[in-house]
């Protein structure tokens, strides 16, 4: 009997750089509820000092899932959160660990995929990793050492996820008639936003400015639906055929 008590919901480690550090992850999850891990070009797994370092958790081990690519992790995930300890030039929707695990929670009572995505142990996420998320969390610490092991990172967050699910919850159902977009479609969408903005000669490839991160965090923050990116992607499409 699976122990799994948030399935949809996925922690991503993108190119974890120590085995240790992916047993330790494991038994972090495990001991608040959650199993599906999944890895990003990992430096080495299996091993044994992964599975030494999962202890009970190495059923967590077994099932986790090796991608290639950052873009595979989160292909059917309808809901992204990157960790961030660093300001950014372009604030970003940010969110404290409770209030993610309020997100969390909510996506995970709509049926909704979840991901959330830790970064490489020397430094972080990318921004262009960063601002595929619908939003940043950060975790305080003290200002003498701010540095978090990702283990430790890992279960803070999924200590409040669990948490959280233990409280009396009374999400409103929203009267929504589409699911969220995946992933996958959301990229679609603005690789083809980006083509048409430069074949309008509104988007300059060679200077782009800040254009296509302003309007990332636009279409995140609203989180399209399945519809809602069609009927865009339609209206782009004519756009295109117009301009020929």
């Amino acid at each position: 009997m699976s122990s799994n008590l948030f399935p949809g919901v996925q922690i991503v480690l993108v190119e974890p750089t120590h085995p240790g550090n992916i047993g330790a992850v494991a038994r972090a999850m495990k001991n608040m509820g959650l199993e599906e891990l999944v890895l990003v070009k990992p430096n080495r797994f299996p091993s044994v000092e992964s599975d030494s370092r999962a202890g009970s958790a190495k059923d967590v081990l077994g099932l986790a899932k090796i991608v290639s690519s950052f873009e595979e992790a989160l292909r059917e995930s309808q809901l992204i959160i990157g960790t961030s300890a660093r300001d950014r030039r372009i604030p970003w929707p940010g969110l404290s660990p409770k209030n993610c695990a309020i997100e969390v929670n909510r996506s995970f009572s709509l049926g909704e995929k979840v991901s959330l995505v830790f970064g490489r142990e020397s430094r972080g996420l990318t921004n262009e990793e960063l601002q595929r998320c619908h939003f940043h969390v950060n975790i305080p610490t003290g200002l003498a050492y701010s540095s978090l092991n990702l283990a430790m990172a890992v279960q803070v967050i999924c200590y409040e996820i669990f948490q959280f699910s233990q409280e009396e919850q009374d999400f409103p159902r929203p009267d929504w008639d589409m699911p969220k977009a995946s992933s996958v479609a959301i990229e679609h969408f603005f690789d083809h936003l980006e083509m048409t903005l430069v074949q309008l000669d509104f988007h300059d490839e060679e200077n782009p400015r800040q254009l296509m991160t302003r309007l990332r965090r636009l279409f995140n923050r609203i989180r399209l639906d399945e519809m809602e990116v069609n009927i865009l992607r339609g209206f782009l499409s004519k756009i295109n055929k117009l301009r020929k």
